[in-house]
C-alpha cells in the first residue's frame, strides 16, 4: 500500500486466506441457494396456480354443461306440454269431453293418486325432472280417459246390435279372423322399453270399438224397395201354396213390376243369378259374415264382384221362382243364419210394419 511517499505491505497468511476465500464461496453458495429456493417457490406456486386455474375451468365447464342440460330438460318438458295441450284440444274438439269418471262394473285403472305420489317423489330425487315427470302423469290420465270412451261406445253399440237381434261376439269373431294380413313388425317401443299395461288395454279397447262401428256399418240402415207395406212377416205363417205352416226367413215388401230394388247396406255383389224358390237374386256380402238377399227380381242392375253403396238400385221387383205375385223378398243372414230384418226397418223408417198372411203377394 503506498502512502504519502512511503510503501507499507501487509501480509495475509495463506491459512487466513483460505478462510477468507471459504467465506467468500459460502456466501455466494448462500446468496445462490435463497435465489434458488425462491425461484423454486415461486416455480411451484404457479404450477399450483396453474393446476387449480385448470380445475376451476374443467367445474365451470361441466357446471354449465348441467345448467344447459337441466334447462334441456324444462325446454322438453314444455315442448312435450304444448303437444300434449294440442292433442287435449284436438279430441275435445272432434270426440267431444273424455269420461273421467269411474263406472260401476268399469275395469279402466285410475292411476291419479300413484302418479301424483309418483310426481312427489321424483322432484324429491330429480327436481330437474319434475316437468316430465308430469307430463307422464297427464299422459297416463290421457291414455286412461281414452279407454273409457272406447269401453263405453263399444258398449252402445253392442246394445244397439243386439237390439237388432245379432250377437257382437259373432261380429268380433268374424272381424278377428285376421284374413290377408301382413307386412313387417315394428314394435310400437324399442326393445329396451317395456309396453305399460294401460296403453295396451287401450289398444284393445281401441280395437273393440273400432271393430264393432265396422260392423255396425255394414249392416241395413236404407230400406231395400219403396215401403207401401209389408205383405208377409219374418218367423211363422201359412204357406201361400199349401197352407201349411211354414217358416219365412225373410220380409215381403209388395211393389209393382220394375219398381227398384236398393243395396241396404254397403258391400260388393257376391251372388247374382237364379236361386230354388227364389227365382232371380242377388246376394251382397257386407263382411263380418253378414249378407242380404234380394230375390223374385224381374232385372238385375248389378254384377258379380261389382260393389254397392247403401241406396244404390241392384236390381227391379218381378215375381220370379215361387211367388203368387210382383214382390221382393228381403232377408239378412248372420253366417249364412237368418235374422229377422224387421229391428233393422223400424231403426231407419220408424213405421209399424203390417202382416198380411193370406196375401197374395207371399213367396
Amino acid at each position: 500500500m503506498r502512502s504519502n511517499g512511503h510503501v507499507r505491505f501487509i501480509r495475509v497468511s495463506s491459512r487466513l486466506q483460505k478462510r477468507a476465500a471459504g467465506a467468500v464461496v459460502g456466501l455466494a453458495a448462500l446468496w445462490l441457494g435463497s435465489l434458488g429456493g425462491v425461484a423454486l417457490w415461486r416455480w411451484h406456486s404457479d404450477a399450483q396456480d396453474v393446476d387449480l386455474l385448470r380445475r376451476q375451468a374443467r367445474v365451470e365447464k361441466a357446471e354449465n354443461r348441467v345448467a344447459a342440460y337441466r334447462k334441456g330438460v324444462d325446454d322438453v318438458a314444455a315442448d312435450l306440454k304444448r303437444r300434449q295441450d294440442f292433442i287435449d284440444k284436438l279430441v275435445q274438439a272432434h270426440v267431444g269431453e273424455l269420461p273421467k269418471d269411474a263406472r260401476p262394473g268399469e275395469t279402466v285403472s285410475n292411476s291419479q293418486s300413484e302418479a301424483a305420489a309418483t310426481v312427489h317423489k321424483i322432484s324429491a330425487a330429480f327436481p330437474e325432472a319434475t316437468g316430465l315427470a308430469q307430463i307422464e302423469a297427464r299422459q297416463l290420465a290421457f291414455v286412461e280417459d281414452i279407454t273409457r270412451y272406447a269401453d263405453r261406445r263399444a258398449e252402445a253399440d253392442a246394445q244397439r246390435m243386439r237390439r237388432l237381434g245379432i250377437n257382437p261376439n259373432v261380429i268380433l269373431a268374424a272381424l278377428d279372423r285376421r284374413e290377408a294380413q301382413g307386412g313387417p313388425f315394428i314394435p310400437l317401443f324399442t326393445a329396451r322399453d317395456s309396453l305399460d299395461p294401460r296403453f295396451a288395454r287401450m289398444g284393445a279397447s281401441l280395437a273393440r270399438m273400432g271393430a264393432l262401428e265396422q260392423g255396425l256399418s255394414r249392416l241395413p240402415q236404407v230400406l231395400p224397395a219403396a215401403l207401401e207395406f209389408v205383405s208377409s212377416g219374418y218367423g211363422y205363417r201359412l204357406d201361400p201354396f199349401n197352407r201349411s205352416g211354414s217358416f219365412h226367413p225373410g220380409l215381403d215388401f209388395r211393389g209393382p213390376v220394375g219398381a227398384p230394388i236398393y243395396a241396404a247396406a254397403k258391400g260388393f255383389v257376391s251372388f247374382a243369378g237364379r236361386k230354388a224358390g227364389y227365382g232371380n237374386c242377388i246376394e251382397v256380402t257386407h263382411a263380418s259374415g253378414i249378407i242380404t238377399r234380394y230375390a223374385h227380381m224381374s232385372a238385375f242392375r248389378a254384377h258379380i264382384g261389382q260393389s254397392v253403396t247403401p241406396g244404390q238400385t241392384i236390381g227391379a221387383i218381378g215375381s220370379t221362382g215361387r211367388s203368387t205375385g210382383p214382390h221382393l223378398h228381403f232377408e239378412v243372414r248372420v253366417n249364412d243364419r237368418p235374422i229377422n230384418p224387421r229391428p233393422f226397418l223400424e231403426a231407419i223408417s220408424r213405421v209399424s210394419e203390417k202382416d198380411r198372411p193370406n196375401q197374395p203377394s207371399n213367396d
